[in-house]
């Protein structure tokens, strides 16, 4: 199954199974890359947050006109910030942006419940390392890459260049079919 990609400098389509890392400066607007990706052919998508709760995530899906009835939303930041929490069907959370076990198994279920076309966006890596490490982090997202691969979906990771070492962006990059650059001046460029 191949899916519309709608980013600059990048393949049209991308098949099932894919995974993106998004390398941005850490000021970069990185939501109009995220949305486009999003609008795309799509049945459901997950966003994962790791940077904002529900609430922000949905005032940018609504901002950016991005169908919300497709959403499911995982809010990783309201319960350990001790938030309120709304009750609804299309939002999840769990205790923190470290509970990577969490992350990963509320991701099986979206995958495993869900049918047809589906994205995932992961904003962002960078969080996920900041509250656990690099090494937990890496490995949470090569189980979602390959849940990415097993339900023939695929998913958007956002990762912020500067505050990790070379090495570190090198060892997630090696793990991602295609890598989009993000430059501070708005410019993108992709590698697939």
């Amino acid at each position: 199954m191949d899916y519309e990609l709608a980013i600059e400098n990048a393949p049209d389509s991308i098949p099932g199974g894919t995974g993106i890392l998004l390398i941005h400066p850490s000021t970069g607007e990185t939501d109009r890359i995220d949305t486009d990706f999003l609008k795309g052919d799509t049945d459901r998508f997950l966003v994962i947050s790791t940077r904002t709760t529900a609430r922000e995530v949905q005032q940018k899906l609504e901002y950016y006109g991005v169908d919300e009835s497709r959403a499911e939303i995982l809010d990783t930041l309201s319960v350990e910030r001790g938030y309120s929490r709304r009750s609804a069907d299309h939002v999840h959370y769990v205790s923190a942006p470290d509970d990577l076990a969490g992350i990963v198994e509320i991701t099986r279920r979206f995958l495993a419940n869900s049918a047809g076309k589906r994205r995932i966006s992961l904003d962002s890596v960078t969080e996920m390392a900041y509250y656990a490490d690099e090494e937990r982090a890496l490995e949470a997202v090569e189980e979602i890459l390959e849940l990415l691969a097993q339900y023939d979906a695929v998913g958007l990771f956002h990762l912020s260049e500067e505050v990790h070492s070379d090495a570190d962006v090198q060892s997630f990059k090696d793990r991602f079919d295609g890598v989009v650059y993000l430059d501070a001046d708005g410019s993108v460029q992709a590698d697939f």
